[in-house]
């Protein structure tokens, strides 16, 4: 007759401890792996079509938007004063000044700052059916939660609103404009669900 083996309570209990560990940190992994791809999940208000992986140029993705100003000191004050941005990086090219700027609170768009060098007057406008008329770059546009409230710490802060905020149905979007003292035009977006 075969002798029972008598577990000890403790063993019982560190193996119950571990299991418990084990799947507290399994639970946790999965957790944030969810929470970090909610945050990262941008809600375009379109039905998108699906991606393209085998595309050849499937590797291309938005990265950042150049903006030339005549001055860097006033061009960093600026963004970073009037709309929180955060310096990631700052370097000399030629005759110019660069860095690289993200919004306060992503990390997934950059604005590059060329200041310096030999530059045209800036177009500054009062009017957005106006700017239209220009051929080329016009805008980046901004994603918000509420253009009315980013509109109104932007006046707080002497930001310049061009023409009113307004509401476009093709695209079920409130929009705003505004522009940089040196005439780069910004653009506010907030998805309406109707």
């Amino acid at each position: 007759m075969k002798s029972k083996i008598h577990e000890h309570p403790k063993n019982n209990l560190f193996l119950v401890s571990k299991n418990f560990i084990k799947n507290t940190v399994i639970a946790l992994s999965l957790l944030i792996a969810l929470v970090s791809n909610a945050q990262h999940k941008h809600d375009t208000g379109f039905k998108m079509p699906a991606l393209n992986p085998k595309s050849p140029l499937a590797e291309l993705n938005g990265n950042h938007v150049g903006i030339r100003v005549p001055d860097y000191d006033a061009a960093i004050k600026w963004y970073t004063e009037k709309l929180d941005f955060r310096i990631i990086h700052e370097w000399p090219y030629a005759d110019e000044k660069l860095a690289y700027l993200a919004p306060a609170n992503s990390n997934d768009f950059w604005i590059e700052i060329l200041a310096g060098g030999k530059l045209s007057e800036p177009i500054v406008y009062n009017d957005l059916g106006k700017s239209l008329e220009k051929a080329g770059f016009h805008h980046i546009c901004m994603d918000v939660t509420s253009v009315d409230k980013t509109v109104a710490e932007l006046k707080k802060r002497g930001v310049t609103i061009v023409g009113d905020i307004f509401y476009l149905p093709a695209i079920s979007r409130k929009l705003a404009f505004f522009q940089d003292p040196w005439g780069n035009m910004i653009e506010l977006s907030e998805i309406v669900k109707k």
